[in-house]
């Protein structure tokens, strides 16, 4: 059992295979932390909950280490709840009031319940752990029981502290627009470090992700603590190191202009934090979390089409013959998945006009849907759309007949971005509307697939319908409501997929992953820029969720050349699109990609759903290689890209990871002709790579001959 309470200590502990994590009461009633690494016998801890007081100025201290800080007394750490009682009280002093473990399945739960000693109100503090994982899923949750409303000022879902170290390191995601998921490193000293969004998405500036370790982990050895936290509203992660050396890292929704008002009966719950540790550096980070995304957390399980876009093709000048030109070209390499893009609906010739007015144009279709739906179904594939709910022109019927569904402030005039507002989606009616328009258009047309996008931060937050004391609830709102349609939708739909787009990869987080079963991380599709993105994505998010396109050459974005071969290698480490403009496409190059995705479907398991070890990036080295290994270690593909060739310079050979020692493997795809070597030579000593001048790249298969 992963949870174990020895009450004759008050002393609780979480062991996993890899992992123990020990907290425990002390003498004043604190919910001292203790460890949180490599697995200990957690009743050998006891004597360490103890209370410690450095000064007048310090009391407590063992509060900068407490399992949720209340906000009251003498706790001035970053608080994991603060409220505002009734009568204006602001503190907190809330009391131990027993515990409960549960199994749920192949989870265990622990929930400890804390109480004010003199308000109504219940906080409970969730541990679930899956056996087979190293990871435990916390979050807070807050009942008011009293007779009186109690406002949350700030609830976190957790905080994490980590052992005391010499030094500590923490990795994260920064980015922006058509740069996302760029790795940064901050060493952390007394002070904080906050990663947040602000902007009512995930955002594409952070992501709720984080990694702490001493500053010499790698890819393949160090210890790493971690943690991903499931929001797709406005969130904060904040490293603090207090002037005793100890760190804690808080994060869940954030405070910034929010508040919720909880009533009388009512209870909150804050989103999972998930948490785990490791001694097997950023790789075997990334391995746990995404195993988990795939057992625990997508919607399914199913290997990612391989699909086409329209998009880059034809923009909004969206009409069926030439749809219908692209889908015939697109069969014929071998495409699974046609789908259509912006434009097909209403009076949407631009990004100015017709979003919101969710009919199809009868001059781009003037037999409707049906006409292109059932050529591409014809051809042997499914059929796909874009759609953003959540958006309105003001030059649109919906916005015209319904100005007041916008989020807005009475005395100010809305900010347009990309020509549109956002609706106000916890309206009762807003939210409504979209459930019909969805349902009348995935049950009048056969459509497997929906591209649900988001190209509009939250502006003038005003939230109509709703008094002012629960203005600031618009940011939680908003969330709550978009994954209550998508839960409607799932369970309406069961077998349509949806993708998470938010003007690339704006919303991408463990909460919006539990709904859609794939994940745009940008509109940058440059196939030299995406494996930068590509490779920050994969710290913390499984690349069979990743979506990856090939495009034309020269790239809109930047003009950059890139040879095909590299562009697909590229978007074949992860699930394969395809978004380039197929009429201006020779048949050479028809040809060539059909031949690219025949091999991807052959290795797809492998890269959806195999174990992922990056060799070597971008970010140190001109040679960036990722590989890709089945649970068995039989079957494995390795995908190694050449930025620039420098000074006529040879690449050193490139070590494996993930294989059997003593089996004997085949290599394929090397120009100088097949290899048999063993999983220890290609592990230790390597392979030699044959890559030259700009932009090449390889596709190599490795699989065992006792298979």
């Amino acid at each position: 059992m992963p949870i174990t309470v020895h009450d004759d200590l008050q002393l609780f502990e979480i062991r996993t295979a890899g992992m123990s994590y020990v907290f425990g009461l002390n003498e004043k009633g604190i919910l001292q932390h203790l460890h949180w690494g490599e697995p200990v016998a957690g009743r050998d801890l006891a004597h360490r909950l103890r209370s410690w007081t450095h000064s007048s100025f310090d009391a407590e201290v063992e509060r900068e280490c407490e399992e949720m800080s209340f906000w009251g007394g003498v706790g001035y750490a970053e608080p994991g709840l603060k409220v505002r009682f009734a009568d204006g009280v602001r503190d907190l002093r809330m009391r131990f009031d027993g515990y409960l473990v549960e199994t749920e399945g192949d989870l265990e739960r622990l929930v400890l319940t804390m109480r004010d000693e003199h308000y109504g109100l219940t906080v409970r503090l969730h541990y679930r752990v899956a056996a087979g994982f190293d990871l435990i899923e916390r979050w807070a949750e807050a009942e008011n029981t009293g007779s009186g409303d109690i406002v949350l000022e700030q609830i976190l879902s957790a905080a994490w502290s980590i052992s005391s170290l010499p030094r500590y390191r923490m990795t994260h995601a920064a980015g922006r627009w058509a740069g996302e998921y760029q790795l940064r490193e901050t060493v952390l000293s007394e002070g904080k470090k906050t990663i947040e969004s602000r902007r009512g998405f995930t955002g594409p500036h952070a992501n709720p992700w984080f990694a702490v370790d001493e500053g010499g982990a790698d890819e393949d050895a160090g210890r790493i603590w971690f943690g991903a936290l499931g929001w797709s509203g406005n969130w904060k992660i904040v490293a603090e190191q207090s002037s005793f050396g100890i760190v804690r890292v808080s994060g869940g929704i954030h405070d910034f202009d929010s508040e919720w008002r909880l009533g009388p009966g009512e209870t909150f719950a804050a989103p999972a934090f998930v948490g785990g540790f490791t001694i097997g550096g950023f790789g075997g980070m990334s391995r746990m979390l995404h195993r988990y995304e795939r057992e625990r957390i997508l919607p399914s399980k199913a290997l990612r089409k391989v699909l086409y876009n329209s998009w880059e093709a034809t923009a909004f000048d969206v009409r069926v013959e030439d749809q219908i030109e692209l889908a015939r070209k697109a069969a014929k390499m071998g495409v699974e998945r046609f789908v259509v893009d912006d434009g097909w609906f209403g009076a949407r010739d631009s990004d100015r006009a017709g979003l919101g007015d969710w009919t199809v144009n009868p001059v781009k279709f003037p037999h409707g849907l049906g006409e292109l739906i059932d050529e591409v179904k014809r051809l042997g594939m499914d059929f796909g759309i874009w759609v953003e709910p959540e958006s309105v022109n003001p030059d649109s019927e919906l916005y015209r007949r319904h100005p007041d569904w916008v989020y807005h402030f009475p005395t100010r005039t809305g900010s347009e971005l990309r020509n549109q507002l956002l609706l106000n989606i916890s309206k009762p009616e807003v939210k409504q509307y979209i459930l019909d328009f969805m349902t009348r258009l995935l049950s009048e047309h056969d459509i497997a697939f929906v591209k649900w996008d988001m190209n509009r931060t939250i502006t003038e937050p005003g939230l109509g319908g709703f008094p002012p004391e629960r203005q600031k609830e618009i940011w939680i709102r908003h969330v709550q409501t978009l994954y209550s349609i998508w839960t409607e939708l799932r369970a309406r739909f069961p077998r349509v997929e949806f993708e998470t787009c938010a003007g690339g990869g704006a919303r991408i987080d463990l909460g919006i992953l539990r709904f859609a079963d794939q994940a745009w991380p940008s509109d940058n599709t440059d196939a030299l820029d995406r494996l930068r993105i590509q490779e920050g994505f994969s710290y913390a998010y499984t690349p069979g969720v990743m979506m990856c396109w090939v495009t034309d050459s020269p790239n809109g974005l930047n003009g950059r050349r890139a040879p095909l071969s590299f562009r697909f290698h590229s978007a074949m480490t992860g699930a394969l699109g395809i978004g380039g403009n197929l009429k201006e496409w020779t048949d050479a190059e028809i040809e060539e990609a059909a031949a690219h995705i025949a091999a991807y479907k052959q290795i797809r398991p492998l890269v959806q759903q195999g174990l992922q070890y990056r060799l070597s990036s971008f970010r140190d080295s001109p040679l960036m290689a990722v590989q890709y290994v089945n649970e068995a270690r039989t079957d494995s593909v390795v995908f190694a890209f050449l930025h620039a060739q420098q000074f006529a310079g040879r690449l050193p050979a490139l070590r494996l990871r993930g294989l059997a020692a003593d089996r004997l493997y085949d290599i394929g795809g090397l120009p100088e002709g097949p290899l048999a070597l063993h999983g220890s030579t290609l592990m230790h000593a390597g392979i030699p790579l044959s890559l030259r001048g700009d932009l090449d790249s390889l596709l190599i298969r490795i699989r065992s001959r006792e298979a």
